[in-house]
């Protein structure tokens, strides 16, 4: 393989919106280093990246057929091996962010952003960093809590569960979330809190009167 194409970075972009797929493949067809493919749908996806794959970056519309949710973010991850995958949408929900970011995502690009940046965000994700917009991450610090332990909302509704002896199956039911979502928010959890297991978060919680 030579230098050039080391360099380039193999893009996939899936969207079921054929405009957003023209505008964006228009876009980085002139950027230097970046070959982009693009196809409709999660399956499709799937599908190029096993046959092509892994992509350096794959980036998947949130609300496209096959995503089931955050579901879909979780597979196009497993199949891309390791390398990162993003999500496409317009505007995401603190409750989304948190998900995208838990869920091992490499961030967030909002197809109503300028496409002036879109080359530079694609590098940066394709090289291991985790982007979000400023909007979001202000949006983000805006749901975090001020008891010093950093736990956002929704993992203070996941500790207080915990606090009950849910299993993460039920909690995933009572707060509307997939159970690998519910894991991250534990693993979170237990990191912030300084501890190792879920029983000593409970009472690591209960000691700082958190819950």
């Amino acid at each position: 393989m030579n230098e050039q194409q080391t360099d380039t970075i193999r893009l996939l972009i899936a969207d079921d919106h054929a405009m957003i797929l023209e505008m964006l493949q228009l876009y980085l067809n002139g950027v230097s280093d970046i070959k982009v493919e693009t196809v409709p749908d999660l399956p499709s996806a799937v599908r190029e990246i096993d046959k092509s794959g892994p992509y350096d970056l794959v980036l998947v519309d949130l609300d496209m057929p096959g995503m089931d949710g955050l579901s879909g973010l979780s597979t196009a991850l497993e199949h891309n091996g390791g390398k990162p995958v993003g999500i496409l949408t317009s505007s995401p929900s603190p409750r989304v962010v948190e998900e995208v970011m838990a869920l091992g995502g490499a961030g967030i690009v909002l197809k109503t952003a300028s496409l002036k940046n879109l080359a530079n965000e694609i590098r940066f994700m394709a090289g291991g960093g985790r982007y979000l917009p400023i909007e979001l991450v202000e949006k983000r610090q805006a749901t975090t809590d001020d008891s010093g332990t950093g736990l956002s909302k929704r993992e203070f509704g996941v500790l207080k569960l915990l606090a009950e002896g849910m299993p993460n199956r039920e909690i995933g039911a009572a707060l509307t979330l997939a159970e690998p979502t519910v894991k991250m928010h534990v693993k979170s959890i237990c990191k912030k809190l300084g501890v190792s297991n879920r029983t000593q978060a409970v009472i690591a919680a209960r000691d700082r009167k958190l819950i």
